[in-house]
């Protein structure tokens, strides 16, 4: 009866996690400041989650999230100096290809450290799909607070593995919402990009 309650309990607490990612979704696609505190919401409950579910990495880096939510919703209320010309009414940029090495290096070392921390002390059965959706997850969060345009490119990637990882965890409704994702993904990079050209045009 206990593990029925259980059941029923995560059950919802994953069917409002999902809605509040969609909706985070939403705002984000709009480059609207209001994803941050919606983002926020979402990680705390997927905290739990993925806890039951034994994905450790992804309960793990939803505080992190969490933490990245409160940087991103303070740093997108400050106009960085790249801002001026550039980028439209909410500074969104181009990633600079100088970070592109960096950012390969510091994703391949948190992978490395993820897939040791996981088979050494857990026993999670997805250690490296979790270490590969959770690294690029903090390389497109950080990213995002900086708000750089090619973080979608990574957030396509993640939906799609994630779909097929949530899938194999009977987690039905946070497949969906990936899945989701994965699609909006795609027009959420060309809507940002067409937000910057016409910026740019304007300002010829």
């Amino acid at each position: 009866m206990r593990h029925i309650i259980d059941f029923i309990e995560l059950n919802w607490v994953e069917i409002i996690g999902a809605i509040v990612g969609l909706l985070y979704l939403y705002y984000e696609y709009k480059a609207d400041l209001k994803m941050w505190p919606a983002g926020i919401i979402m990680s705390s409950f997927y905290t739990f989650v993925f806890i039951h579910a034994g994905f450790y990495a992804f309960a793990s880096i939803n505080i992190y999230y969490i933490l990245a939510g409160i940087y991103g919703w303070i740093k997108w209320h400050k106009p960085s100096s790249e801002d001026a010309g550039v980028t439209n009414e909410v500074g969104l940029l181009h990633t600079p290809t100088r970070l592109f090495l960096p950012l390969t290096v510091a994703a391949i070392i948190i992978f490395g450290i993820i897939v040791f921390v996981l088979q050494t002390y857990t026993d999670s059965g997805v250690v490296y799909g979790d270490s590969f959706v959770t690294t690029i997850s903090i390389v497109a969060m950080w990213m995002l607070a900086q708000k750089y345009v090619e973080q979608w490119l990574l957030l396509i990637v993640i939906n799609i593995v994630s779909v097929f990882l949530y899938l194999y965890q009977d987690l039905y409704p946070t497949s969906v919402m990936y899945l989701v994702y994965s699609i909006v993904s795609v027009f959420g990079y060309l809507r940002w990009r067409k937000m910057i050209t016409n910026k740019i045009n304007e300002n010829i």
